[in-house]
């Protein structure tokens, strides 16, 4: 018996389908208007996020290398369009990541970020005060000693920027010359191993309810 092929489903959006033929003809028209369509998106991020901008920020220029980065991932993958949605809305949430990713690293630009990884143990938040229940004591003792224990120094450096410290990912991964997924990938680490540590002494569904 012959091999049955399974052809890729014609995308039922005709708009959507010439947005792709016409990027993937490498059509100086269709790109130009992508990338103005882009732009309108990413104005319209960076506006909303404004307030988060000191008043020397050139948002106009912030929003047009947003579009600018936007357009180039959006062309490096069209074949992963699968017209599940329109075209328009595919690429317009490149062009709201790529303004909040943006905002959100000019606002830590000037910021000290404590890359430390010893930080953790002069956060007054993981000590239990007088008015702390024996309960969320017995918990934060418990963290404490999974930090200290269970994690790498990289993994606590990247637990307390993210968790405690509220770096953003994106800021964060910049700063250790990292990327978002491996950043990522250290805090899901660091959580589990933490989690795991609170379950052997039973201490996680505190956690969950916490």
């Amino acid at each position: 018996m012959g091999t049955v092929l399974t052809l890729p489903k014609p995308m039922s959006d005709p708009e959507s389908a010439d947005w792709i033929a016409a990027l993937s003809e490498g059509s100086d028209d269709a790109t130009q208007r992508l990338y103005e369509l882009l732009l309108r998106a990413a104005r319209f991020e960076v506006g909303r996020r404004r307030s988060a901008l000191d008043g020397v920020v050139d948002a106009e220029q912030l929003a047009a290398d947003a579009a600018h980065d936007a357009l180039m991932k959006v062309l490096a993958k069209l074949d992963t369009f699968r017209g599940e949605s329109r075209f328009t809305t595919w690429v317009y949430k490149f062009a709201l990541l790529e303004a909040a990713t943006k905002v959100r690293r000019r606002t830590w630009r000037d910021r000290e970020v404590a890359l430390d990884a010893d930080a953790w143990t002069r956060l007054p938040g993981l000590e239990a005060g007088p008015a702390s229940s024996a309960e969320t004591a017995e918990l934060l003792t418990a963290v404490r000693r999974g930090i200290q224990e269970k994690l790498t120094p990289h993994q606590r450096l990247v637990l307390v920027a993210a968790t405690l410290e509220g770096v953003p990912i994106d800021v964060l991964a910049e700063r250790l010359d990292s990327t978002r997924g491996a950043i990522y990938k250290t805090l899901h680490d660091a959580r589990r191993k933490l989690r795991l540590c609170l379950a052997e002494q039973g201490l996680d569904e505190y956690l969950e309810a916490a």
